[in-house]
């Protein structure tokens, strides 16, 4: 074995085998197969990452050993990998052998192969990694995937996929591939990216269960191991890695109502004005495919939105923030701009005669941009100042797995590069969607200077640093309500920060009772919208009797409390990588009972939210994690690392807050921007704790030069006081909130003193008391 060291970047020889490590930081090592030919740039890779050099190298006992101060790769002579933490622990190693799928599919002898007819994801692939199986391993991530939190025993295919069919377990492809995983073993934890555009296989376990694998019908070997041994730092790491989630505007965090469709612009209107009218809070109005002349992407059917900017003006006089669809498929049509432009130059994809590639889909027979182009991507791009130049604030990229109406775009279609190298289809379809969604935002950011509220179907890794996804074509099934909850952790835990479903469910009926729960699960998701399919009944809160509507208005109404809350959590995403939507492990990682707990979710790290997702269940069993728990709705106390029975009556979502948490929140509004925000309620939960409150102008990119203020509360509990301060790391936004209104729960105060001018004091059950918001205060409570 020879090994060479350059830039970073180790090259080894070894046998008829070449292999690339390169090291991107402590934690992240890129394993990549040489074959000699130059390395094409990774299209979820963030740009102008840094060179790392500080590892060691070292040949012992003929195995290399290349380190890290967080973990360690030992390379034998066939280049078989074993990799180690800093403490000398074995997280993964190669597998000693090849596959052999233990699963068989008809009758006949085994050995013989007699009647052993394998899937399409059972055959040998171009590319294939085997990792030893251990036995007591956990698998998350793989982005939006069907079946449990836990993928071990399952297998997927990476094929961004469009299929109306309601999605069950067996589904092996959805709409986004994001091949990235997390492996929890023992309590330590490490993630593997495999940076491959080809449709590709995870088997975690199924097939064999002396091993797991991944692999892809083209491309090459090209992986990245992320070290952890937090589940936190894999994600931090993975997202320093495929970029992060950029802070959206604070109205994109707001209530979304959409269906397919809001047509004529008189129903679009109704729509929003019984909105306000029914004081039901709600920033943004969806249009789906029907607005559009025929279908014809970036234009206006005129006969039924004959003046596109009163409409918008309309609504934004109302509160109202406009939403629009846009599909990737260009109707077939001589005297259509988009159409006609091009073709003139040449920019769309191509069979292989030259020809230009057609399919049917809404407009019928259409052609399809390639966005592998830079040009293309700028075109496109620049298309959208036609939708903002009309007002219209957000974009939903639709369609763009890509899908088509006869039959699958065939994987030889040619999509040629800026170098004017043929690329086909295999291996762009699974990137279609993150290039679309990197024009759209690159085109609303340039038209508004604003930051923009882009929304896709269909991405790969790396899309989250333009774009919020949603889940899809969900049914109004309670399946899916229940299956939702694993979905959106596991693509949080993958990078798509923002992300959400379409409450209610997009086809079928929903009934009164499962719309109510499912806005008990909305109210809490990054992405929070109702739509709902052409043909199916209407979905609106209103549209349903009096209870539903009650319930529903309660919990739009909790979402707009806790905007303050969320936008903070959005803030921790742009920073750090880390999903508002958090699976119960990644904060208790050393707590065995949360590995596998599907229908609970931490909403921050502060609030525990255990919904109900099963028809006709008024009591749920709940588990709570380590340190105490407060009902949300009762102020009752709970120990945790417990299993408790919690009531749960169709208007009652359970939720606990931790002990020890500042959580904030906001008046009652309408939508955002109703009114200035002069104050900011504090709802203070007595214990030991701390948090970071962040505040900017909610729309535009000023934050970036420093115009935002941060504060620092900190909270202090022993048995005879509480002492709450409070200081102002940075202030550079002048139109931040006034004064802070605190709130201590249960807290049965004697006295209370105050360093800092105080506006009103209350002694009771709870104390209330107001702090103006200047540079530092400290308060303490004597208990009663």
């Amino acid at each position: 074995m020879e090994y060479k060291i350059n830039n970073g970047t180790v090259k080894i020889f070894a046998k008829d085998k070449k292999q690339t490590v390169n090291f991107v930081n402590s934690y992240i090592v890129n394993i990549y197969e040489d074959d000699g030919k130059e390395r094409e740039p990774s299209y979820a890779v963030s740009e102008n990452l840094h060179v790392f050099n500080d590892f060691e190298a070292k040949f012992d006992n003929n195995f290399l050993f290349l380190s890290t101060d967080k973990l360690t790769l030992k390379i034998d002579e066939d280049l078989k990998i074993s990799l180690y933490d800093k403490d000398g622990f074995l997280l993964c190693e190669d597998y000693d052998g090849e596959r052999k799928p233990f699963i068989r599919r008809g009758d006949g002898d085994f050995n013989s192969g007699e009647g052993h007819k394998l899937e399409k994801d059972q055959e040998k692939h171009k590319v294939e990694v085997l990792k030893r199986m251990f036995g007591n391993e956990y698998f998350y991530g793989l982005g939006e995937t069907t079946g449990h939190i836990n993928k071990k025993g399952y297998s997927y295919i990476g094929w961004n996929s469009d299929n109306p069919s309601p999605h069950t377990e067996n589904f092996k492809s959805l709409y986004k591939d994001i091949p990235f995983f997390i492996t929890l073993r023992e309590g330590k934890a490490f993630g593997i990216f495999f940076d491959n555009t080809y449709r590709s296989y995870f088997d975690f376990g199924k097939e064999n269960s002396n091993y797991y694998y991944f692999g892809a019908d083209g491309g090459h070997k090209n992986y990245y191991f992320i070290v952890g041994p937090e589940i936190k730092d894999v994600i931090e790491n993975y997202s320093y890695l495929t970029g992060r989630t950029p802070l959206p505007p604070m109205w994109a965090l707001g209530y979304h109502q959409s269906r397919w469709s809001y047509s004529p612009d008189k129903r679009a209107n109704e729509v929003a004005e019984k909105f306000r009218e029914e004081k039901i809070p709600c920033d943004v109005i969806h249009l789906d495919i029907n607005y559009m002349d025929g279908y014809r992407v970036f234009t206006w059917g005129l006969n039924k939105f004959n003046n596109p900017k009163e409409f918008v003006k309309k609504l934004k006089h109302n509160g109202f923030k406009l939403t629009t669809i846009i599909d990737p498929g260009v109707k077939k049509d001589e005297d259509y701009f988009m159409y006609k432009e091009g073709v003139e130059k040449n920019y769309f994809a191509l069979n292989k005669d030259g020809s230009i590639y057609e399919n049917k889909v809404w407009p019928g027979d259409a052609v399809f941009p390639n966005f592998l182009r830079t040009d293309v991507r700028s075109w496109w791009s620049e298309k959208h100042k036609l939708l903002a130049d009309t007002g219209v604030l957000g974009v939903w990229d639709d369609m763009n797995e890509p899908a088509s109406f006869e039959g699958q775009i065939p994987e030889d279609v040619v999509f040629k590069d800026d170098n004017g190298e043929i690329k086909f289809h295999s291996e762009i379809h699974n990137i279609y969607g993150l290039l679309m969604a990197k024009s759209t935002y690159e085109g609303m950011r340039k038209a508004s200077n604003k930051r923009p509220f882009v929304l896709t179907r269909a991405c790969y890794a790396g899309a989250q640093k333009y774009t919020a996804v949603w889940t899809g074509d969900n049914h109004s099934i309670w399946n899916h309500l229940k299956m939702s909850i694993p979905m959106l952790l596991n693509l949080g835990m993958s990078g798509m920060a923002f992300c959400g479903t379409d409450v209610g469910g997009f086809q079928f009926d929903c009934t009164p009772e499962l719309l109510m729960r499912w806005v008990q699960v909305g109210c809490f998701t990054p992405f929070f919208r109702n739509h709902s399919c052409i043909y199916t009944r209407d979905q609106e809160p209103w549209t349903f009797d009096e209870k539903t509507e009650e319930v529903y208005r309660r919990y739009v109404e909790l979402r707009y409390k806790l905007l303050p809350y969320i936008y903070n959590l959005m803030k921790e995403a742009e920073n750090k990588g880390y999903p508002a939507l958090r699976p119960l492990f990644m904060h208790y990682q050393d707590d065995e009972e949360t590995y596998e707990i599907n229908d609970e979710f931490l909403f921050g790290e502060e609030i525990l939210v255990a919904p109900v997702v099963i028809q006709g269940a008024k009591k749920r069993m709940v588990y709570l994690p380590g340190g105490k728990w407060i009902d949300y709705w009762t102020e009752k106390e709970y120990e945790g690392k417990n299993y408790y029975i919690i009531n749960a009556p169709i208007d009652i979502c359970p939720m606990f807050v931790k002990s020890g948490s500042i959580i904030p929140g906001y008046p009652p509004m309408q939508y955002v921007g109703e009114k200035k925000i002069e104050e900011i309620t504090l709802d203070i939960y007595k214990g030991n704790g701390n948090y970071s409150y962040y505040e900017d102008n909610g729309e535009d990119f000023k934050y970036k030069d420093g115009e935002y203020n941060l504060y620092e509360f900190e909270m202090k509990e022993d048995s005879a006081k509480v002492i709450i301060s409070f200081k102002n790391i940075h202030r550079g936004y002048g139109d931040g909130a006034k004064t802070f209104k605190f709130i201590v729960h249960n807290v049965n105060a004697k006295s209370i003193a105050v360093d800092g001018e105080t506006h009103f004091v209350s002694i009771g059950n709870d104390l209330i008391f107001n702090l103006s918001a200047k540079d530092e205060a400290l308060v303490r409570i004597i208990k009663g």
